[in-house]
């Protein structure tokens, strides 16, 4: 019977969004890349990534917590509909107690 040794579970690293900035900004400075990812302990291609997401949107780029990028009308947008949702329940339930409250009464 073949034994195999067990994975060991890493966890997934994050970034802020200033570190990210520092490190795209350093990227344009220095000649080598790898040389950069090797003494921040990155990967070239996260090092590529971030200076892609950056230079795409720069007012949405690394939002943080895995978020994507949001414009100011989405999440109003999202606000709304929240609200909404909000105000659908609060209705049905007033609806529900004035059956109740008619029964009782009646």
């Amino acid at each position: 019977m073949t034994t195999y040794p067990m994975k060991q579970i890493t966890r997934r690293r994050t970034y802020s969004k200033e570190y990210k900035l520092d490190v795209i900004q350093q990227s344009y400075i220095r000649d080598n890349i790898n040389e950069l990812a090797a003494e921040l302990g990155l990967r070239t291609e996260l090092i590529y990534r971030w200076r892609r997401e950056y230079h795409t949107n720069k007012d949405t780029s690394f939002p943080g917590r895995g978020i994507e990028g949001r414009s100011v009308e989405q999440e109003e947008f999202d606000r709304i509909k929240k609200e909404n949702e909000d105000l659908r329940m609060e209705r049905d339930i007033l609806k529900k107690a004035i059956g109740i409250f008619s029964r009782k009464n009646g």
